[in-house]
């Protein structure tokens, strides 16, 4: 422990102080651990000493100048009753020097997290919500310092982009879950909890019977006159035909189909079988094989899938007339198809690949037509057989 003197610190004392050939301490009379420490250059900095599991702690508290003596002695007296309390201010300052910035964190979560438990779209995600809004608003900051006000500030700047917003708080959400899995933050001190996401309108895109001939037409010009790819073509007649994400297609091995359908190994809810109805087989059998390429849709590069879809979807469309038709809403039209034919929602889910039936229900709405449909059908049946439709119509009669 310090040797106690018979001064005290005052900012008299302090400046009187000579700087020595080796730096030195003066320790107050008063508080026992605080002192100022000349260095031979001349500056003085205050600190508080103790002693903890047997070994002699020491830290800053200001330099002589920027803090006043009286300042510094309270600071002491506040550490030092901290220390009674069981508390270790030296070792907390040394773990908040180490405690790792937002960026250095991010590097981590990417490495240790995403690379090894998610789908590489979800960690192209993940990347470009790092890389384009988290880390020029707090990448510099300390991890254990952001705070919900930081988060819902990041949240309300991007408030003209609710998409993107809420995109860029369920990955800093992640985030700060996987700082307190490894106790680089206090368990339950997630930023990000009770900040609202902004309301989301699903975009709901059907293609009538209408739009879907005039799809149909303009892939069959498209393949007449060479325009695009065999491959390509085959592509979005798969999507319309089976329903399944982009990605599904795009990835298909020749080795997937077998007499029971697609058996896809990894989608975006794990494996799962696709049924293949015969017009789906027919494209396939009309397709080629490309030596030394395992993929249904071969793309430019030897053995590689094709990965420009957006290019030739978009002329495509633009040859349909249906210039808001997004790639996605061909998967949207085979539920709404299979919705309002009047089949179950239950089976429409396991059509789509949905684990939940909650996520299939946006489309139970359309059940209605089927059923509307239904009741006028059994309406007009009973009508018949009552012989309602021969009798007189009921004369409304005024009464004066």
């Amino acid at each position: 422990m310090p040797r106690q003197s018979d001064i005290r610190l005052t900012k008299r004392v302090v400046e009187a102080a000579a700087p020595k050939d080796r730096d030195y301490f003066i320790w107050d009379k008063e508080v026992k651990g605080f002192g100022v420490r000349i260095l031979p250059s001349g500056t003085k900095t205050y600190q508080v000493q103790y002693q903890m599991g047997g070994r002699l702690r020491r830290m800053s508290i200001g330099r002589h100048g920027t803090i006043t003596a009286e300042i510094a002695r309270a600071k002491a007296k506040e550490m030092l009753g901290d220390v009674c309390r069981g508390a270790n201010p030296a070792q907390d300052l040394a773990s908040y020097r180490r405690a790792p910035t937002v960026t250095e964190f991010a590097d981590r979560f990417f490495e240790q997290h995403a690379t090894e438990r998610c789908k590489p779209s979800t960690q192209k995600e993940y990347r470009r919500c790092i890389d384009l809004f988290i880390m020029p608003a707090m990448g510099t900051a300390k991890l254990m310092d952001i705070t919900r006000a930081d988060v819902s500030e990041l949240h309300h700047r991007l408030k003209d982009k609710p998409y993107q917003a809420n995109r860029v708080l369920g990955v800093l959400s992640k985030m700060f879950n996987m700082a307190e899995v490894w106790g680089l933050r206090a368990d339950g001190s997630n930023p990000c909890r009770h900040v609202a996401k902004y309301p989301e309108r699903k975009r709901e895109r059907y293609l009538s019977q209408i739009e879907l001939r005039r799809l149909g037409e303009a892939l069959n010009e498209a393949q007449r006159d060479g325009t695009e790819t065999p491959f390509m073509i085959a592509a979005f007649r798969l999507l319309i035909l089976t329903g399944c994400r982009l990605g599904e297609i795009q990835t298909l091995k020749w080795e997937y189909i077998t007499p029971l359908g697609m058996e896809l190994p990894d989608s975006k809810t794990g494996a799962r079988r696709v049924p293949l109805p015969q017009a789906a087989r027919d494209i396939l059998a009309g397709l080629s094989h490309v030596e030394g390429n395992p993929y249904v849709i071969a793309g430019k590069l030897p053995g590689a899938f094709a990965t420009d879809f957006q290019h030739p979807w978009r002329r495509i469309r633009s040859r349909a007339g249906l210039h808001d038709v997004r790639i996605h809403d061909l998967r949207h039209t085979y539920a709404s198809n299979a919705v309002s034919s009047g089949m179950p929602i239950q089976m429409v889910g396991k059509l789509l690949g949905h684990p939940q039936l909650q996520t299939t229900m946006r489309y139970a709405h359309l059940a209605d037509d089927a059923v509307r449909q239904a009741a006028e059908e059994n309406a007009a049946r009973l009508s018949a057989l009552v012989n309602i439709g021969t009798q007189e119509k009921p004369t409304l009669r005024v009464v004066r």
